[in-house]
Formats: structure tokens, sequence, C-alpha cells
């Protein structure tokens, strides 16, 4: 279906790849994975025409057509939503315009090329092209209401799903896809996953949504030393795998037979327990082409992510009552009545990312609420990792000065102990004499959450904390969070993050809050949730 022969990429003295030769076959989801800098994006370019490569080429098999999801949100501001989607399938929107054109203007002249252009447009199902276009943009969340708007008028994060429908119209028999999550809900995402799941064709894409990966992927396709290498199963055999494959390796003194049975006993665990998920459709047969050969471990460094407390909370932590907000007007919640007792790790979302995000600044005493109150533990200490960090960086120390600033004791002001600290979440040598102004998105998060280890808090309170950062770093700051003792409140849209670490799930409403003691995945199923739900927003 597309391959890539003898692909090498070269900036300056920089290999980036280095004859590369792969190729990606009908009915499989590659999940295009790889640390930061490996070359995913430049990849994904080359692969849709949009780069040159220093040598080499990408075979498309005759005939067949490639759908990219537009990253431009501007490209089509002149046109409506509705023809924007139709735009995805290129062939068929050029036969579309030249028709109308040509009956705009109809005469005996120009009969026998319509009949040409209308027979093509039957082959291709054009006569269904529009209902076809306007049940996708459906099932994304774009309502008939907004079809025949200028895309110029639409708000950004509805702008992002057009063009996801615009990609996926048509059925494209090769679909590449950078980031198709962002600025979606978690419904959304669910409907995503669930087309891209049952697809019969080729699906290329790079996610940093580890709940993503798993429920569409049957192949992780990983960048590491220069080379694109296919691992059959979803991103977390790929991870799970790789790290035993670290351990064996470290194990030097392990026989070969004892290690060769860790590693079926591995492959079992894993394939029983994706067998009997809900992603294991007809479609994914990878379970049956686990291969033992295949696993190995990985070049990739992960931060030493590890919360301690520097004493334990006592059992109230945390009482709101009649906690209300809003922004120029409009309601962002109201009488939120919340009781957090120690040991609770709860997720906290709303459909509006603002109320999330006021709900914590008020918990911070950063912002004032309309109404009601709040009062924290007298045992309790709190660390807080805000969406929007710029203001810790409104200086130019550097970072080992920066982390300075919240020791506790003089062996944590030494440089050593700090640049130790900093070394841990991947700053070494002269990257720790950097200055927070020229950190980018990822590192600043880094930067926050090695900050909350030195505080030592015993309740967490982070907003969007994965923001910026790469699979390593989220899957390393998942895994911390699961293993931590004391108290989180965090609202994500990293699914894993949501079903993983809490045991509670709060949702924030413009008429309440609705509270459960449940899994986030159990919220979602539920139908009565979802009814109570559409109450509270409507």
């Amino acid at each position: 279906m597309l391959t890539v022969s003898n692909l090498s990429v070269q900036f300056g003295k920089r290999v980036l790849f280095d004859e590369v030769n792969v190729t990606f076959t009908q009915g499989n989801c590659y999940g295009i994975i790889g640390a930061n800098g490996a070359g995913k994006s430049t990849f994904m370019k080359i692969i849709s025409g949009d780069m040159e490569p220093t040598a080499g080429r990408v075979i498309l098999e005759p005939g067949k057509r490639m759908s990219v999801l537009n990253q431009n949100h501007n490209m089509f501001d002149e046109h409506t939503v509705l023809e924007t989607v139709l735009m995805g399938n290129k062939v068929l929107y050029a036969v579309k315009a030249e028709m109308d054109a040509l009956y705009a203007d109809y005469n005996d002249a120009n009969a026998d090329r319509i009949g040409e252009l209308q027979v093509q447009f039957e082959e291709m199902n054009g006569w269904n092209a529009d209902s076809d276009a306007a049940s996708m943009l459906s099932n994304l969340g774009i309502s008939a209401d907004y079809h025949y708007t200028l895309m110029s008028e639409m708000e950004g994060k509805l702008k992002v799903r057009v063009l996801l429908a615009q990609a996926l119209f048509g059925n494209p028999d090769v679909l590449i896809m950078d980031e198709p999550t962002n600025d979606l809900d978690f419904e959304t995402i669910g409907w995503l996953e669930n087309f891209l799941a049952n697809y019969e064709n080729t699906v290329l894409v790079v996610s940093h949504d580890r709940h993503f990966l798993d429920a569409v992927c049957t192949h992780v396709s990983d960048i590491d030393f220069g080379k694109i290498t296919h691992y059959s199963g979803n991103y977390t055999f790929w991870y799970e795998s790789s790290q035993l494959a670290a351990k064996q390796r470290a194990q030097q003194n392990k026989k070969a037979e004892e290690k060769k049975a860790e590693l079926e006993e591995f492959i079992r665990r894993f394939s029983a327990n994706v067998a009997k998920s809900k992603q294991a459709t007809s479609r994914k047969k990878m379970i049956e082409k686990l291969n033992l050969d295949e696993i190995k471990p990985s070049s990739r460094r992960y931060p030493a992510i590890i919360f301690d407390q520097e004493r334990e909370a006592g059992d109230q932590i945390l009482n709101v009552v009649g906690l209300s907000a809003s922004m120029e007007g409009e309601v962002l919640f109201k009488n939120i009545d919340l009781n957090m007792a120690k040991g609770d790790k709860v997720v906290v979302f709303s459909k509006d990312s603002r109320a999330t995000t006021a709900f914590y600044e008020i918990l911070n005493g950063n912002l004032k609420a309309d109404a009601g109150k709040y009062e924290w533990g007298i045992t309790t200490t709190q660390s807080y990792l805000p969406a929007d960090n710029a203001a810790f960086f409104d200086n130019d120390y550097t970072l080992v000065d920066w982390l300075r600033q919240w020791a506790k004791t003089e062996e944590e002001r030494d440089e050593v102990y700090v640049r130790g600290f900093l070394g841990k979440m991947i700053f070494s040598g002269e990257e720790a004499l950097k200055t927070g102004r020229v950190l980018s998105g990822g590192e600043k998060v880094r930067c926050m959450i090695s900050r909350m280890m030195m505080l030592r808090a015993n309740v967490l309170m982070l907003d969007e904390p994965t923001n910026h950062l790469d699979l390593e770093s989220i899957q390393a700051f998942n895994n911390s969070l699961k293993n931590f003792k004391g108290s989180v409140l965090f609202t994500t849209h990293d699914h894993e993050f949501a079903q993983t670490v809490a045991n509670r799930v709060v949702e924030i409403t413009p008429n309440g809050v609705i509270d459960r003691y449940m899994t986030f995945d159990e919220y979602l199923e539920d139908d009565k949730i979802k009814e109570l739900r559409k109450k509270m927003y409507s």
C-alpha cells in the first residue's frame, strides 16, 4: 500500500534517518512513536509530500488516495464548513466544481463533457457526498446549523473538528494524522477511536494520547537509532515489553531460558487482557502476531518522577461549600459542594476548561469566588501545577537558581544537590544553566514537576499536567501519581491518566456538581450519568 525505500534525512551533520525501509499495509493502523527530536513530524511531512528527504523515496500504490489531517487551521477560511469537508476528496471535489461551472453556463457544446463528469461523479458515489459529509460532521459534534457557515467564522476548536472530518471523508486508502485528538472532548475521541478501530484501510498516526493509541493501533512504529521498526501490538504492549527487555538486559546473570520463559509469560498475560477488552474487534488480529523476537529494549530516557510527602495528612483534606464562579457574566459553575477525604484521587472535569481552571485558581487563593467557601484540612500542604505557568518563568534565573527558590534546607540549596535533582528530570550538564525564558513548553512543565517534588506536599493539584509533555514524561508522571500516597485533584484530557489515577470523578457544571466514587471509564459509560449530564448542561 505505502512503501518507504532507502529514506535518509540529514540536517547539517545530524542524521535523522539512515536508509529507512518500511512498508505500511492495508488494514493496519500504525502508531508512530519516538522521543522528542527523533523525527516523528519530519517523517509525517515526508510521507504526506510536504517535505523532500535527503535521499530515498515514498511510494504510494498506483490508484490509491492519501488523505492528510491539515494543520493549517486558516487554510479554508473562504469556504463553508460543508465545502471544506468535501475538499478532502480532491478528485471528487474537482469533478463537482467543474460540473457546477458547466451547469451554470450550460449549452450544447458542453453537454458531452457534463455527461462524462456525471458518470465519474456517480462512480465516486458523488450524489451522496453532501449527506455523507454532513453525517461525518454531526458525528464530530458539528451540528447542521454550522454546515453552511464560513470557516473564518468558526471558533478554533470547531475548526479542528471540521478538518478532521475533511481528512476522514471519502474513505481514503491511506490516512495520515498528526495529533488528531487535540481539542476534542472525551466523547468525540471515543467516536474517533471506534471509527478507526473498524477502518479497513491504512492509518498512520502520531499522538501523545496513550488510550487512543491503545484503542486504534494494530502496530507501533518506533523511531529509534535513526531507523523505524514495526512492532505488532498497541502502545501499552510496546511500552511494557520494552521495559521488560531493558530489565532483562541488565540481568546479565539470569539464564537465557529463564528470560525466554518470562517473556513468554508476559505475552500470554497481555494476550489474555486484550482478547477480552472492548478494543478486541474483528479487525484487530495483533495478538496472533505477537512475536517473542520482536521485543527489544528502547533507548528512551524516562524522567525520575517521585512524589514524597513531608508529612502525612489527617482524614480531612478539603471541604467546599456552595462554591460558584462566573466570567464576564457567564456562569462557569455554581453550588459546588465537595468533601475530599484522605487518599482521594479526584479527576475534576467540565465541558468548559475555563471552569476547571477557575476552580483551581480559587482553591489556591488566586481568584475570588462569586459565592461559597472552601477550607483546607489543618494537616494539609498543597502544591499546584497550573495550566498557565508563564508567570513562574518571567525572570532570568538559571534552572539551578530557579529550583533553589523552593529548597527547604541548606543541603537542598547546594548546587550539586539541585543539579542532581534536575538531572533526574533530564536536565543534564549545561542544560541546568539555561534560563527559564528559553525553555520549551515541555521543559517548563518538567521544571514545574521538579518544583512540586521539592515541595513534598501531601495534596497535589494539577490542571492539564500532560500539556506539552512527550510520551516518556507522561508515562513516568502517570506512574508516579498512581504510586503517590497522598491526595490528588487533577484535570486532564489524557484518558489513560484519568482512568488509571482517579478513584473518584467530579464534574463541575453551570447547574451544580456530579460526584461519584468510580473509575473514569465507568463514569463515561453509565447511562444514568449520561442523562444527568445532559440536564446539568442544559
